[in-house]
């Protein structure tokens, strides 16, 4: 009984948790961690060390569903309380200086991920909001700052990333090799991170000396440049930009499989999706540019300065966002960045239409946090000048430094620097739902491309004689590629025989954006044209190949062989676009390599197994669906997929397995493959059959 009201005392405590970090204030965390991995589970022992700043009943730790031991303070047993979702320490520190020690074991169910098996295991986290808590004992809390010394022990031949500098050290009588790493300023807890994997790195170093630690899988060697093209010269122009040197000594980024997200940017060491790693012809299509600088910017946005409450998030998302943009008008020049304003513009505008919660608000949506922040920044910057705008960010910086930050905090060193009226600025931009239509036009008319772009949007609605010569000088002079593609999409419906000259003039551009245009607006093709739209299937551009095949097969079916024939070697991005439609096409077609079909059926099926990245799997599921059978494996793969830490990919499980519930015979299909499945793959699909 006693410990049943020990516990109701301090649940009541937690009230004041949330300032915590004024009574405890945490300073350093050593921690030494290993891995059960065939059973999921990360085995710690923590050291930390507080002071006391004023009496207090409980201090707390979060950590989800941990079990403890040897739980000392300044070597004495300590009173403890082992709650679910946390460590509640209520005896055993004193005022001034402390130190805490203690063993746990955790299997989380969430933000440390065991992805693959064997030589291709990859162990990875994503701590990002409140979550690093599930595997490591630490603070929910953003405005607790702590050192983190992370040593991690595992197999060698893997590599052992981590926060801060590192250095390798075997021990005796252990198989681990054990990857020591330090950090010499603090940070919040969210981002602390490990990736565990096989990769290899190149390093740059950086104008002002950084080194910049750059890994990739061994087999991805020839991917390498394209998928890090322009690193170097982005941190070097932020450097430049922001005014204030990077802070953290060291500066690493890793892809992993089946990522959560596009990056996430802990302190130092910056993790992404596999997705973004591509060859040349995939660069041309998606690229990590805007995503590395967007991480990279929040080494300083989120991780050197961080937001104190959610409410203020845009401080960390918004100027990230508005960086990354500023590293690509540094790359790609003035009118690629007024273009990427613009088409943030238009999506604000559209969601304004029913988003209801602005910007400092802690449940405004992520669009409002990334995109209306970067632009509410835009609209600063203008308004006070860029080498005003410059001198208060570096200012900000430097003055709140390993601090925690509100709104407030950076619009006062806007103040110190300009007479714009910030306040003004605060209610339009920050409080107010609505996005301000009229002054974003007003900026970006600023630019002479976006002119010209407004000017050719004004003329959809008129016939196309009357715009038929504006259309093909258009086409036929050095403008923007935008504005071609406006041309294209407005003539979409336009029989080709009136707009050829137009759409010639585009394919001989030779611009992979233009000819992309094409292919996706002319889907009537005359025999005429056939041989220039064929040729679109030579393009670098794995998008381009993928809408020419579809297009070209559908239109001709009688040629699919021909197409096939052409196609059969393309593997296209990440997700094998193009390997997957083409083993469609080629299983689908009557009489094409017919002593085959099984194979390539086959071959379709195995990618829809856990073998391979979500990616691969749905975009084979989602085949396989289109192919029609009752096929017992594809029905297995289903399952499997609800139950995938991936939420996207477990979405498209169960929206699948609905939709194929509504069709004769399939009720009977996936009940009969139910003792085939793990127990939680098995609940989960009895769930969704008596839904």
């Amino acid at each position: 009984m006693k410990h049943y009201f020990l516990a109701a005392i301090l649940l009541l405590s937690l009230s004041g948790f949330a300032q915590q970090y004024k009574k405890a204030d945490f300073k350093t965390l050593d921690a030494y961690l290993t891995f059960d991995v065939s059973h999921k589970k990360v085995m710690g022992k923590v050291k930390y060390t507080f002071d006391l700043l004023e009496k207090t009943d409980t201090i707390t730790i979060d950590a989800h569903d941990m079990d403890y031991a040897n739980v000392t303070i300044n070597g004495k047993k300590a009173g403890f309380v082992d709650a679910p979702h946390a460590l509640k320490l209520y005896k055993g520190y004193k005022k001034g200086k402390n130190t805490l020690e203690f063993d746990y074991t955790a299997q989380p169910k969430q933000t440390l991920y065991f992805v693959g098996e064997g030589d291709g295991l990859q162990i990875w986290t994503q701590g990002q909001g409140k979550y690093t808590s599930h595997w490591l004992p630490s603070f929910d809390d953003m405005n607790e700052k702590v050192i983190f010394n992370i040593t991690i022990g595992y197999e060698p031949g893997f590599t052992v990333l981590s926060n801060g500098s590192a250095h390798t050290q075997s021990i005796i009588g252990d198989k681990n090799l054990y990857w020591h790493y330090k950090m010499q300023n603090p940070m919040s807890s969210y981002l602390v991170m490990l990736a565990i994997g096989k990769f290899d790195k190149k390093i740059e170093i950086s104008q002002s000396g950084t080194p910049i630690h750059l890994y990739y899988r061994p087999e991805d060697l020839s991917k390498f440049e394209p998928t890090y093209r322009y690193s170097k010269q982005i941190f070097d122009f932020f450097e430049k930009e922001i005014g204030v040197q990077y802070a953290w000594g060291i500066y690493r980024q890793v892809p992993v499989l089946d990522f959560l997200y596009a990056g996430m940017e802990n302190t130092t060491s910056t993790i992404f999706s596999q997705d973004y790693v591509v060859d040349n012809i995939g660069f041309n299509d998606r690229t990590y540019v805007n995503v590395n600088a967007h991480e990279l910017a929040h080494q300083w946005f989120g991780d050197l300065i961080t937001a104190k409450s959610g409410e203020h998030h845009w401080l960390q998302e918004g100027f990230a966002t508005y960086y990354a943009l500023l590293a690509e008008q540094e790359l790609y020049g003035d009118n690629h960045f007024y273009y990427e304003l613009y088409q943030m513009a238009e999506r604000l505008q559209q969601a304004s239409k029913t988003d209801t919660i602005p910007i400092l608000n802690e449940k405004a949506s992520s669009l409002s946090f990334y995109q209306k922040g970067a632009w509410a920044l835009h609209v600063l910057r203008e308004g006070v000048g860029h080498e005003n705008f410059r001198k208060a960010v570096k200012a900000y910086l430097e003055k709140y430094a390993f601090k925690n930050v509100d709104t407030d905090d950076f619009l006062a060193e806007i103040n110190k620097v300009s007479s714009y009226d910030t306040q003004s600025f605060k209610k339009r931009w920050l409080e107010n739902p609505k996005f301000e239509v009229g002054e974003a036009i007003g900026l970006l008319q600023k630019n002479e491309f976006i002119q010209q772009y407004f000017a050719i949007g004004g003329l959809q609605d008129k016939p196309f004689e009357e715009n038929q010569e504006m259309f093909t000088n258009i086409m036929e002079s050095d403008a923007f590629w935008p504005l071609k593609e406006e041309v294209l999409f407005q003539l979409a419906e336009v029989p080709f025989d009136k707009k050829a000259v137009i759409v010639r003039a585009a394919m001989k551009t030779n611009n992979v954006k233009i000819r992309q245009a094409v292919a996706r607006t002319v889907t009537t093709i005359p025999d005429e044209f056939f041989d220039e739209y064929k040729s679109l299937m030579k393009d670098e551009s794995y998008i381009t190949r993928e809408i020419a095949l579809n297009v070209l097969c559908t239109r001709f079916p009688e040629k699919i062989g021909e197409f096939l024939d052409v196609s059969d070697t393309w593997v296209g991005f990440n997700d094998k676009n193009l390997r997957i439609l083409w083993l469609t096409f080629a299983y689908t077609t009557e009489g094409y390599r017919s002593d085959l079909k099984e194979i390539y059926y086959s071959e379709l099926q195995e990618y829809a197994s856990p073998k391979y990245e979500s990616s691969i799997r749905q975009n084979a599921l989602s085949n396989l669906m289109y192919i029609g059978k009752q096929d017992e494996v594809v029905l297995i793969n289903l399952a499997r997929a609800t139950q995938h830490h991936k939420w996207q990919f477990a979405k498209f499980g169960r929206d699948n397995i609905r939709k194929l519930l509504k069709k004769e015979g399939y009720r009977d299909a996936f009940t009969a493959i139910l003792p085939q499945l793990k127990d939680n793959e098995r609940k989960r699909l009895e769930q969704l059959l008596v839904e």
